[in-house]
Order: structure tokens, then sequence, then C-alpha cells
């Protein structure tokens, strides 16, 4: 049974500008024997980043329709093949990917078309953090900090340091 983390008390002994410096840290502290059960990685002032990937347009959008359709056209064929007597269970498989991708293509269409043109674009998003604490528990937080001072002297900072914002790269 997992004990409730919110009573437990912790205490940062490290601040990073990427989540990949604190997961290094966390690595290290591991790589010492440390119990890493009484470390936690916390991102703090969070914001929402979407990168604008292209246009999506009724092509793009029946192409990608398409491809998903003749990917779950791709899957049901193979499932019935599996339990269809017969010489060429192959064929099945074929017109199940064929009529999946043109099922996919139309409705593609037609659910690019019912935006009425409010986002015609494709994105990804991400959370990200400007900055990245490793926080140990009160009783452990001493040892983790001396382990990480003398393991990775540049790499761990007092948390009061004044750093520049990390930009994210996608």
């Amino acid at each position: 049974m997992r004990t409730d983390d919110t009573s437990i008390a912790y205490e940062p002994v490290a601040s990073y500008n990427t989540y990949l410096e604190a997961q290094k840290a966390v690595d290290y502290l591991s790589d010492q024997k440390f119990p890493v059960e009484h470390a936690k990685i916390v991102g703090s002032d969070l914001r929402l980043v979407e990168k604008v990937l292209g246009r999506l347009t009724y092509l793009r959008a029946a192409g990608m329709g398409a491809a998903t359709g003749a990917w779950i056209g791709l899957l049901i064929g193979l499932f019935l093949a599996i339990f269809t007597p017969g010489r060429f269970p192959f064929l099945l498989v074929l017109w199940a990917l064929v009529w999946g991708a043109i099922a996919g293509a139309i409705f593609g269409l037609i659910g690019h078309a019912l935006t009425g043109g409010k986002r015609d674009f494709l994105s990804s998003s991400a959370i990200v953090a400007n900055r990245y604490q490793v926080l140990v528990t009160t009783d452990r937080a001493a040892e983790a900090r001396r382990l990480l001072e003398v393991g990775t002297p540049q790499a761990a900072q007092v948390p009061q340091t004044p750093q520049t914002p990390h930009t994210p790269q996608f």
C-alpha cells in the first residue's frame, strides 16, 4: 500500500534548466546507491507550448484519414483472415485495407469540412517548465545534496541561484 505523499516533507537539493539534467542527477543518485524513492523531480513555471507543423488542407485531411483507415482495415482484415477458411486469406486482408483507406479518406474529408475552417493547421502541444527541482525527503536531503555536490559540481545548483529561462526545443 502506498503512503500518502502529501504528508511527507521534501527539500530542494538541486535546480536545473532542463528535465534531462534533473533526470541525470537522480540517475547519478541511484548509481551512488541513494534510495531514490525518496526523491521527486518537480517542474515549476509551467506553460503550454504549441508548435504549428503546417496547413491542414482537404488533400492532407483525406490522406491522414486514408492512412488511419488503412491501418484499421488492415487490423480487421488480419483478424478476419485468421478465422476465415479458404485458399487466399490475403485477398481478404487486401480488401479490408483498401476499403478502410477509402472510408478513412471520406471521414477525414467530412471531419475537416465540419470544422468550417476554424482550425486549418496541424500542431503538436507540450507542457514544459522553466525550472526543474530535485526534491528529497527532509531526512535524506543532506546526503543527496552532498552526493550531487561531489559527483556533479557544475550540474547541481543552489535553488536560489537566478537562472535564465529555458526555451524548449522541439
